[in-house]
């Protein structure tokens, strides 16, 4: 039997010799594959652009500025996609984020107007008998701010009336703010409506699970890398996100399950309930007066996210289908165009229900295929390499994966049937991946002999095994900065040659981790604004996802909080494993924190002190302060920029 060491040392000298790895430059082997692509596709057709140029009205000229001066949005930072695709874009990926960079001011039909271009979302605005109605106020104030104010501009300024959000994103109600107020919605001066389900939903993705989503959606979408060919070109389901502080007004009215029309503003709005589909609250809208459909996002100019990177519950395809067959039957024959809440319309009935047809075809597509080749055996991972895409994909680029690719979306169908387990038995219980790491690198006969193999599967362009390799050795040993390097090289290609938008941004992002830390505030939804919005027992069984047992230190205890200013208590039973808060008062607490629910909310978002509070009487304890302490003190903080490429 050959020693490990001796095969080690054989397979490092086969290794070949060089300078540092290439950085920002696109190999023979990426340069060839994205060639392969341009030859593949129609990308020379023409009609998206004439879509997404269409009924152009204005634009932003100046950089779109926060309160705070910082750029909320560079209307120019996209310029340099008005060129042809160099090597180190996929070509199609390149396409697309030339489409979601055209900006401005646009006219659906007469009445309905759209924001396109300055955030990863559109803004739509209905003009109403006495004012605006606005569909998805963006992801932050400013851009919804200048939308509304060039629209107001161009076509004559109108109150806003009414706020529409479509889901429980909050790329579709952060801006809120810079269309209207807080005291505007106290005075009634404006509704807001959102499908049932709405403020729960955005309890669980902006807070309970808010940390983690927020850093990996750092990696989803490219927040660390700078706009540039060899950096972030796109999402594919739009440019970017814009920057800035994300809000949140409550709604007046969340429709039932139950299909709804209502009477907004003298404009009659059809409502289909579309829950479970892109997001667990969502619905879509018919306008019969404009023959017009809005799809929101469950119809949009790509294939989306079955299961999307940043994390959330795994999306029902079949149900996602069947909800599109309705819109398709329902609405179908009767829409002269159809409008979304990214991308932009297409024009013609004919044209509006073949896209439908696809994009409901799209999902039952991947849906029943991942299916038939589960039920033959396949793993996940088999399925992923197996599943390709139906025949449409290669003329309608609305159901390519710019976003949702097939791959991953298959492991998402698979993942909803059957969990996390791919059923291969070693991978049932398998060791940590540190450990496991650790062992592989020992196996192959040391770090020196995995590096080797690692380079040369980067001279040779076989960069999926590259990064499984290279990135095993990473997190057996995180300070072998030849590893590094060479990992983030290997990335890098990947990154270059992928079609989804979102691909590129997380293998882009985990090079650029590897060659500076991150140092960037990560994306957070938890601000006292949006915290102002959510459920108070909701809020609580956030800080119960947060609580420690190690950290635990106190005696068992009953907690009450009690918060004047909404009528409301919480009674939290602590126990050295877990914190468990219910509704109401507690009939002999050991301890009573009295404050009011929107300074509890700042403290929450740490913008002020316990003892400052305190201090000025706005908090107040009774019992026995060290019951609070305990559970105070139990709480981990998430830490909003955990290590990913790296142990």
């Amino acid at each position: 039997m050959r020693n490990s060491t001796t095969l080690g040392a054989l397979v490092a000298l086969l290794a070949l010799a060089g300078n540092a790895p290439p950085q920002g430059t696109a190999t023979e082997a990426t340069a060839a594959r994205n060639a392969a692509v341009a030859e593949s596709l129609p990308l020379d057709d023409q009609s998206d652009f004439e879509d997404a140029r269409r009924g152009l009205l204005a634009q932003l000229d100046g950089d779109i500025l926060n309160p705070d001066g910082s750029v909320a949005w560079s209307v120019n930072g996209l310029d340099f996609l008005d060129a042809e695709a160099p090597d180190t874009v996929n070509p199609s990926l390149w396409r697309q984020s030339q489409l979601t960079a055209i900006h401005g001011l646009f006219e659906v039909v007469p009445g309905i107007y759209q924001i396109r271009g300055y955030d990863l979302s559109v803004m739509t605005l209905i003009a109403g008998q006495t004012g605006w109605i606005v569909i998805d106020p963006l992801l932050t104030a400013a851009p919804a701010k200048a939308g509304l104010d060039l629209a107001n501009r161009t076509l004559g300024e109108k109150p806003v009336v009414a706020v529409i959000y479509t889901h429980s994103h909050a790329d579709h109600f952060g801006g809120v703010l810079g269309v209207t107020t807080r005291e505007a919605l106290a005075a009634g001066e404006v509704q807001i409506i959102a499908p049932e389900g709405f403020t729960a939903e955005t309890v669980g993705e902006s807070v309970l699970a808010g940390p983690a989503m927020g850093r990996r959606a750092q990696y989803q979408f490219g927040a660390k890398l700078a706009d540039g060919p060899e950096n972030r070109v796109g999402v594919g389901l739009g440019a970017k996100l814009s920057t800035g502080a994300i809000g949140l007004l409550p709604p007046t009215r969340e429709l039932g399950a139950e299909d709804e029309r209502l009477l907004i503003d003298g404009i009659v709005f059809d409502f289909l309930d579309a829950g479970g589909t892109e997001a667990p609250s969502e619905f879509v809208f018919y306008l019969p007066q404009f023959r017009a459909l809005h799809t929101a996002e469950v119809a949009t100019r790509n294939f989306h996210n079955i299961l999307t990177p940043r994390g959330a519950l795994v999306r029902d395809a079949l149900k996602w289908s069947r909800t599109l067959d309705a819109i398709l039957t329902r609405f179908g024959s009767e829409s002269d165009v159809m409008l979304a809440s990214h991308h932009w319309p297409a024009w013609g009935a004919e044209n509006v229900r073949e896209k439908l047809r696809n994009q409901r075809d799209t999902y039952r597509f991947t849906h029943d295929q991942t299916l038939r080749l589960a039920n033959q055996g396949y793993t996940m991972d088999e399925i992923a390499e197996l599943i390709g895409e139906p025949d449409f994909a290669a003329g309608d680029f609305g159901t390519r994966g710019y976003y949702g690719t097939y791959q991953h979306n298959a492991k998402a169908v698979y993942q909803r049937y059957f969990g996390w387990w791919n059923a291969v038995p070693a991978d049932y219980d398998a060791l940590p991946k540190v450990e496991e790491a650790r062992k592989w690198v020992e196996a192959l006969g040391g770090a020196d002999a995995a590096l080797a193999i690692g380079r040369k599967a980067f001279d040779e362009g076989e960069y999926r095994w590259g990064a499984t390799l290279l990135q095993t050795l990473v997190f057996a040993a995180p300070d072998n900065a030849e590893a590094r390097q060479w990992l983030a090289a290997t990335y890098e290609q990947v990154g270059f040659q992928a079609e989804g938008g979102t691909w590129r941004n997380i293998y882009l992002s985990a090079a650029q981790d590897l060659r500076d830390p991150p140092d960037t505030n990560a994306l957070s939804t938890t601000s006292a604004a949006v915290l102002a919005a959510i459920p108070t027992v909701d809020l609580f069984d956030s800080l119960a996802a947060r609580f420690n047992p190690a950290k635990m230190n106190g005696a068992e205890a009953i907690v009450q909080f009690t918060f004047p200013d909404i009528g409301e208590a919480i009674t939290v039973d602590l126990r050295k494993s877990v914190m468990f808060p219910r509704k109401g008062e507690a009939e002999a607490p050991s301890a009573l924190l009295t404050i009011n629910r929107s300074d509890f909310n700042r403290l929450l978002a740490r913008e002020v002190g316990v003892q400052e509070l305190m201090a000025s009487g706005a908090a107040s304890i009774e019992g026995n302060p060290m019951a609070l302490l305990a559970l105070f003190q139990a709480l981990d903080q998430p830490d909003p920029l955990f290590e990913i490429v790296e142990p």
